[in-house]
């Protein structure tokens, strides 16, 4: 039976007593056996997990001489998966820069009609002006990852919460956009001077449902993976439409600031912890195989493990930084086509391309490698250096670098109408 000690320590105690194979039966999730690499060389018998309920039933069946055989089929290093991941990760990015330059429209609309379109309190809309700020944030993300590796069981918890109140909200503002675009009309009712719209109030019931059929069902790898990627996506198109960055400038510092932040994580951690597994990857996989994943990655099946693997279902990975980071900078692309009028979308198709070829890259290495890469090292170079050759080529890089025409107020900093102006023109000034 399974018990409470390690794959390795139970195959060197076998060994040990002469076994030549050691099969173990398990009333838990199935997982893939494992040990640190420190071990492997130790281990000389094949070892191999079932379930105890397939025991049983094999012992019913065969009785007690019945004989076992270990087959390893032929694995692939290329999966279906990962092309279907790449098109998740494509058309996540194409879709939140393109939704992101759109509000741009609006607003740039509003305000030659007139209207309060550059209120940005008023749109949803965040903005990222300050480098401090960057830093700060930045400090953040490396603060709170830390935590999760120190107090995992705890906060991993709390990240699942917020996780379905964040995407339930973001799948709401999706299905509401899709809704005005394609036109769908909204009949309001009032109840004691609150204002309902039905539209609104079905579409948050559907979100909420999903949400929490999520929560509940978060664990079954058969189907769930479908409801993560759905509010994975909405998560991400909400992100890049709400948080933006008002110039070049901040893309470089901080896309740069987070390319360091993936590569430590990765590649330097290793060095500092206990079994040698970097803190990022530590993380993302859970201290425990069995126990709770955080939900902050794209999970696509991998095909061809569906007939090998009887444990449990193998996944390709993405995690939600590798879109919302680059798609940031997708974004701003997309922004800035609008600014200048920019009727064939060149700074937001390039960068596309290239948020496109470096995801090929990652993969490709990741491949060629055997192992996880942290896909900002190819991803941030890629759309950063493309970007700027575009400005460059465009002779627009110093507007490109400025940013927006308008300036995002601070509350410490004054006005930019004196007290008692309006926005109004005053007789004898120029608007």
């Amino acid at each position: 039976m399974r018990g409470d000690c390690s794959f390795s320590q139970k195959a060197l105690v076998a060994q040990s007593l002469g076994a030549t194979a050691l099969l173990i039966a398990s009333n838990k999730t199935m997982v893939t056996p494992s040990a640190n690499e420190s071990e492997y060389a130790k281990v000389h018998i094949p070892l191999a997990l079932m379930r105890y309920r397939d025991f049983l039933e094999a012992q019913q069946v065969f009785g007690e001489d019945m004989q076992v055989k270990l087959y390893a089929p032929p694995h692939s290093k290329i999966d279906p998966s990962i092309a279907v991941m790449l098109l998740i990760a494509v058309v996540t990015v194409a879709l939140g820069g393109y939704w992101s330059g759109a509000c741009e429209r609006d607003r740039l609309n509003n305000v030659a009609m007139g209207g309060a379109g550059d209120n940005k309190a008023d749109s949803g809309e965040l903005f990222l002006y300050s480098p401090l700020k960057v830093v700060v944030f930045v400090a953040l993300m490396c603060g709170m990852l830390v935590l999760m590796y120190y107090f995992y069981n705890v906060l991993v918890y709390v990240i699942i919460v917020i996780f379905c109140l964040a995407s339930a909200s973001a799948l709401f503002s999706c299905l509401d956009a899709v809704m005005e675009k394609i036109g769908c009309g909204t009949i309001s009712f009032s109840i004691r001077n609150w204002n309902f719209s039905v539209r609104s109030l079905v579409l948050a019931a559907v979100c909420i449902s999903i949400a929490v059929v999520w929560g509940v069902y978060r664990n079954e790898d058969r189907w769930i993976w479908i409801l993560q990627d759905l509010l994975g996506i909405a998560f991400c198109l909400n992100f890049m439409k709400t948080i933006s960055l008002s110039n070049f400038k901040i893309c470089v510092i901080l896309l740069s600031l987070l390319l360091v932040y993936d590569v430590f994580f990765v590649f330097i951690t290793p060095f500092f912890t206990k079994n040698g597994v970097s803190i990022m990857v530590q993380v993302a996989l859970g201290p425990d195989a069995t126990g709770e994943k955080l939900p902050v990655v794209m999970r696509v099946p991998r095909f061809s493990a569906w007939a090998q693997n009887l444990c449990a279902m193998q996944f390709s990975i993405l995690g939600y930084g590798d879109i919302i980071v680059p798609g940031l900078l997708v974004a701003y692309c997309s922004r800035f086509d609008v600014l200048v009028n920019s009727r064939k979308k060149v700074y937001f198709v390039s960068c596309c391309i290239a948020y496109l070829l470096g995801m090929i890259l990652t993969f490709a290495v990741m491949l060629l490698s055997g192992m996880g890469q942290p896909a900002l090292l190819y991803l941030v170079p890629f759309t950063l250096i493309t970007s700027a050759v575009v400005a460059g080529c465009r002779r627009e890089m110093r507007q490109f670098w400025a940013g927006t025409t308008y300036e995002v107020l601070d509350s410490s900093r004054e006005p930019l109408l004196p007290e008692g102006r309006t926005d109004n023109c005053v007789e004898g000034e120029k608007c």
